[in-house]
């Protein structure tokens, strides 16, 4: 289990929210954090530990009128550690390239790729095709309904019809290079992992997949290595002390087996 770190931009500026709160009309999010760095010293400090493969998530939709913002912070964290971040947030085939010349490492997708509650399968082919599958994460965040888990999109705020599942995760890992899964319902909330979702994806052993959600104390990551089967990545954001949370960033960073 490797830690990935995260910046989330909301409104412009470094944030961690409760998940399930985030609304596009009037760009309201119940707020946990606001930092009062920016996304590029995050990126430095990431850089200064050398750790890879965090993600970077601009949480305004493009219609809003804080998009460009976000995107400006976004796109100078990507310029301070080239090749360490990932980023998502409203990423497709038209935006993709510019994200990557600034370098990032890899695109997150969701919405685009889930369309009317669907898979679009040609509009995943068509992202493929845009930026490979070596350089494409699939974000999977879902939310629990009827006894399942259910991909959302559009900031978490629309449930699909596909459940996250063995057969779900056979499909789509021959198209991208990772999975990211946020637990949107503990997402923000430092209550307790989904213990029963990082069991279910466990199973997947065919491709790295980042767990985001619920991690709350040292106690949860032993939980989550555990029902993990140590293979899931994890990421930590109310929690972390870098984030006004008690879990003290370094501690973290040894506990994952980071020199630091």
């Amino acid at each position: 289990m490797k830690f990935r770190p995260c910046i989330d931009i909301h409104n412009g500026k470094v944030k961690q929210i409760v998940g399930g709160s985030l609304k596009d009309q009037g760009d309201q999010a119940k707020e946990n954090f606001v930092s009062g760095q920016d996304a590029a010293w995050y990126a430095r400090l990431y850089r200064q530990y050398g750790i890879q493969g965090g993600h970077i998530i601009l949480l305004n939709p493009a219609s809003s009128p804080f998009y460009e913002e976000t995107k400006r912070q976004a796109l100078s964290a990507l310029r301070e550690y080239p090749g360490g971040l990932m980023v998502g947030g409203g990423i497709c085939p038209e935006n993709a390239a510019e994200f990557l010349t600034a370098g990032a490492s890899h695109v997150i997708v969701t919405s685009y790729v889930f369309r009317d509650g669907k898979i679009s399968w040609e509009r995943l082919n068509q992202m493929v095709h845009a930026v490979g599958k070596d350089r494409l994460v699939l974000d999977l965040s879902c939310r629990k309904k009827d006894g399942a888990y259910y991909i959302v999109t559009d900031r978490w705020q629309k449930f699909t019809d596909v459940v996250v599942n063995e057969e779900t995760l056979e499909r789509l890992r021959g198209y991208c290079d990772e999975f990211l899964v946020h637990a949107v319902d503990v997402e923000g909330k430092a209550s307790g992992v989904e213990a029963e979702l990082a069991r279910l994806l466990a199973r997947q052993k065919q491709i790295a997949i980042t767990y985001a959600g619920g991690v709350g104390s040292y106690k949860d990551l032993e939980v989550l290595k555990e029902a993990g089967e140590n293979r899931l990545d994890v990421t930590i954001g109310s929690a972390l002390d870098l984030f006004g949370g008690t879990m003290e960033f370094e501690k973290v960073l040894r506990l994952l087996g980071v020199s630091v």
